[in-house]
């Protein structure tokens, strides 16, 4: 069993380069099964979604490998037959796949995604928005089968602004007939980032990073050779953990104009910043000050996949701090084991009432899921004393050889396998 073997209390010093994001690397690769040219994404992160979306579009049909840091992509002989269920299952993002398919072919076959278990995560917004669309849709509880025969163009309300079922319905009319509207959409970068990437391929999206987004459908798409955003979720971890930890380092290619909440959080929390063409400093060198009270939103909002972070941040705070998570209803799993490791946190349903400590301390604690792991890690890196990370897989999920990183920085981490 691979686990991660910390020795904390090392300041952290150096750079980093953030590759491009996860959240938005998996949907572009969907998106690839709507043209049968050529596509090459640039500085693409090693990790195992990628690695797992990879393998989805190979089991429909489809060629992609790794060059270097580029991730090439041909859907030429895309079939779309039923995706193995072990595949779907690895992650919740398999479901993007339902929309590029259903786009070029009108007719897909995917079982229940799976993933983190942060919550119940429903995809009903996905679903919901393909019926107004005019898909039919049969749920035999193991598997979704939808027939686009009938896919046409029209207005989509969504009750909710959820970003994959956005992404999804982004997709799914690209190649229908017509004009379609997508109103309540979610506004998040990476949703900035899939209209851009499909429109350098020919298609016709705009509106993306409001609530109301338009797509007039085209008959067919090109290749291309396209940059996704730079990870902002990966940066921001990277920027708490130099908090937590002390020290200076520089992450090269992190967009501080995706950032605000997470930069105004870490500047009321103590944090000094030097701003560069190509990505920021994070600089700090005092005590961690609390926050107050903060809760998780939708873009521009704080973002959900940086809470687990920030608790584990805020549990070193000369304070107290409260954090209301607004979108998953399971993701303080973690906590018990911050709590294990010295940490004083209380949580009453959908919060988390935290009490500064001065130090945490060593202990033998394991990840429940992907950003909940980065916390326990950064907890670990500034704790006194060794500690044993397990479930190290759900970070490989996003953080492409995160112990390399950290030892680049300094800290002592290393990865042990039975």
């Amino acid at each position: 069993m691979e686990r991660f073997s910390i020795k904390g209390g090392k300041k952290l010093k150096g750079d980093v380069v953030i590759k491009s994001a996860k959240n938005s690397v998996l949907p572009i690769m969907a998106a690839c099964i709507m043209t049968n040219e050529t596509v090459v994404l640039k500085n693409c992160p090693k990790i195992s979604d990628v690695f797992s979306m990879s393998e989805i579009i190979k089991d429909l049909g489809g060629k992609v490998f790794f060059d270097g840091d580029n991730i090439v992509i041909n859907c030429a002989d895309v079939n779309p037959v039923s995706i193995d269920a072990s595949l779907t299952k690895k992650m919740r993002s398999s479901v993007f796949i339902l929309g590029p398919v259903l786009s070029r072919f009108k007719r897909a076959i995917i079982s229940y995604p799976g993933g983190c278990e942060i919550g119940a995560r429903p995809i009903d917004l996905h679903i919901g928005g393909l019926i107004q669309m005019g898909v039919k849709v049969i749920d035999d509880e193991n598997e979704i089968r939808c027939d686009a025969s009938g896919l046409k163009s029209g207005t989509i309300n969504l009750r909710f602004p959820s970003v994959g079922a956005t992404e999804n319905l982004i997709m799914a009319a690209t190649l229908s007939k017509g004009e379609t509207t997508i109103l309540n959409a979610a506004a998040e970068p990476e949703i900035v980032d899939l209209q851009n990437f499909i429109n350098t391929l020919g298609g016709n999206v705009k509106g993306a990073g409001s609530t109301k987004i338009v797509i007039k459908g085209v008959d067919t798409l090109s290749g291309s050779e396209y940059t996704p955003v730079c990870d902002r979720i990966v940066a921001g971890t990277f920027a708490e953990a130099v908090c937590m930890c002390g020290g200076k380092v520089f992450l090269k290619n992190a967009d501080k104009k995706q950032m605000g909440s997470v930069i105004r959080l870490l500047e009321g929390c103590g944090a000094d910043f030097i701003w560069h063409n190509n990505g920021f400093e994070v600089i700090m060198s005092d005590i961690i000050r609390p926050c107050g009270f903060l809760k998780t939103s939708p873009y521009p909002g704080f973002p959900t996949d940086m809470q687990s972070q920030t608790v584990a941040l805020l549990s070193i705070a000369a304070g107290d701090s409260v954090i209301e998570e607004t979108i998953f209803e399971n993701r303080f799993r973690y906590v018990p084991r911050l709590n294990k490791m010295g940490a004083k946190i209380i949580c009453k349903e959908n919060e988390a009432f935290i009490t500064g400590v001065n130090t945490l301390h060593g202990a033998e604690v394991d990840a429940t899921d992907l950003r909940g792991g980065a916390a326990l890690l950064s907890a670990a890196l500034c704790a006194e004393g060794e500690s044993t990370l397990f479930g190290i897989h759900y970070i490989d999920r996003g953080y492409e050889k995160a112990e390399e990183a950290y030892r680049a920085l300094g800290a002592e981490v290393k990865r042990l396998s039975d």
